[in-house]
């Protein structure tokens, strides 16, 4: 191999963050990022507990201290590191409720500092998207609101407070995946929008999170007609929005590729190529346990091949693969440098021992009080004698890493009740302990059935962003404005009247 081939296919590594499958780092990821692999994703089966999340990040880092270990860590339901029991932070729409900007920044410093401890370099937040779109599959609750100036000083206190918490940020879904009606894992969303209306609504928060210092801005697979038939991630017309209008000289990662919106159309690795030469820097490959139709040592390795075929073809420009493969260097050189720093206060932080264990604690409080400042209360609370507690939906949109079962859980052992499914009380009439019920945006308020069963609960725990139907009206309405543990526990408050501990 000549040495301009060795640096072809150094750079070719370093645009790509892949997936992997284990709680340990794949001999074949350890190999590639000793040649210059740019990162890797955790995603929720990569974590068994704290303990292995942090060997594992540290063999990463002892492989390569450039490389960048990135998690989708939201608060709310999309939590990885925090996936088998919820995460202890609040989602978006809640912190947009509450509308503090202390509290958003706080809560987000505290996510950095946890994923900081962990080895994490880059937490996949905030989501920048105005959610006006009610019926939005897949992201709801993830969003700040539906109000672009709400969306925006809350994306700047995540920005602010994750880079305090020691890790990096990632803005996404550029330009905007809020007002549309598809799930971008399932199929391909159009963004029908005019240029006005895309300037004034969805570029506003992410000019925001730009002028705030965003590190890493996340594409999303969508259309926006106006500027023509291939998704933003492979758009250049698009990504000069990012780059010229707005001003961004950071990173450009795509979204996983692996996801239906492009992987079904185009591939993995034509998507790859074409979003390079589009202007993008870091390839997000996916999660490769979901869909689970590939191997992520073949795919990665085939992506490789398939980057250094472009460039040798020119359907990718040298320059252009130099140029992206520079900018996630630097951003990895930069983190390594932060995360080695003894002298920082997140160096510090980042330590073991009492000290640090009582600084996670105040800080799961910080995230705690966040969203219990969320919730309302419609109606009495009645005391709860060992409720039955019943979840009206189990499906969750594919980003969510906890599912509705952590809401459920955590009410059920706060109050001392029981949990039912509800094929087991939906056609039962007669007395029968209190019915706590769960909702969210996915249950069917509008079903007869599920209506006649709020109608007779004692209490109804609502934790989706959609309002109830105008002639719905239970008994006792909690609403928290968010899934998640931190929610869970805020609504167990509400319900008990003691602080949870």
């Amino acid at each position: 191999m000549t040495e301009d081939d060795a640096d072809l296919r150094a750079d070719a590594l370093a645009v790509l963050a892949p997936g992997f499958v284990g709680t340990q780092v794949p001999g074949w990821a350890g190999e590639l990022l000793e040649q210059g692999l740019g990162g890797l994703w955790l995603f929720g089966h990569n974590v068994q507990d704290e303990a292995q999340v942090c060997a594992l990040t540290a063999a990463v880092h002892a492989a390569r201290p450039e490389a960048l270990v990135c998690a989708d860590e939201e608060g709310g339901t999309v939590t990885r590191v925090h996936h088998r029991d919820g995460s202890p932070w609040p989602g978006a729409w809640a912190l947009g409720v509450v509308d503090d900007v202390g509290t958003t920044r706080a809560v987000a410093q505290g996510l950095g500092v946890q994923l900081h401890a962990a080895g994490v370099d880059l937490a996949a937040a905030p989501v920048a998207d105005v959610n006006s779109e009610p019926d939005n599959p897949v992201i709801g609750a993830r969003s700040f609101g539906a109000d672009p100036a709400l969306v925006s000083r809350h994306v700047r206190a995540t920005v602010e407070g994750l880079r305090e918490g020691g890790v990096l940020s990632c803005a996404k879904h550029f330009p905007g995946h809020g007002s549309t009606r598809v799930d971008s894992h399932l199929d391909l969303p159009v963004l029908d929008v005019d240029a006005d209306l895309l300037a004034t609504r969805e570029l506003v928060p992410f000019a925001e999170a730009v002028r705030a210092g965003v590190d890493v801005v996340m594409t999303g697979h969508l259309v926006v007609p106006e500027h023509g038939e291939l998704p933003a991630t492979l758009n250049s017309s698009v990504l000069n929005l990012l780059r010229d209008d707005l001003g961004f000289d950071g990173v450009i990662c795509t979204d996983a590729l692996d996801m239906a919106a492009v992987a079904r159309t185009y591939g993995r690795e034509r998507s790859a190529v074409l979003a390079l030469a589009a202007g993008v820097d870091l390839l997000c490959v996916g999660n490769p346990a979901f869909p689970g139709d590939y191997d992520a040592e073949e795919d990665t390795r085939g992506l490789v091949e398939a980057v250094l075929a472009a460039v040798r073809d020119e359907q990718l420009p040298r320059q252009r693969l130099h140029q992206a493969a520079e900018r996630v260097r630097a951003l990895g050189t930069r983190q390594a440098a932060n995360r080695a720093d003894p002298r920082s206060g997140v160096g510090a932080r980042a330590g073991s021992g009492v000290g640090a264990r009582a600084e996670e604690a105040d800080a799961s409080r910080v995230g705690r009080d966040a969203a219990a400042l969320a919730v309302t209360v419609t109606g009495p609370v009645p005391t709860l004698d060992a409720p039955v507690v019943v979840a009206l939906s189990r499906t969750m949109n594919i980003a969510s890493g906890a599912r509705a079962q952590v809401v459920v859980d955590t009410l059920a052992a706060r109050t001392g009740g029981t949990v039912a499914e509800l094929g087991e009380v939906g056609g039962q009439t007669g007395s029968m302990d209190p019915l706590l019920l769960v909702s969210d945006d996915q249950s069917d308020l509008h079903d007869p059935d599920l209506q006649a069963l709020v109608r007779r609960c004692a209490v109804l725990v609502h934790t989706g962003v959609r309002d109830l139907p105008a002639d719905l009206h239970p008994a006792c309405l909690v609403r928290t404005f968010g899934g998640g543990l931190a929610s869970a526990l805020a609504a167990a408050d509400a319900l008990t009247a003691r602080p949870v501990t």
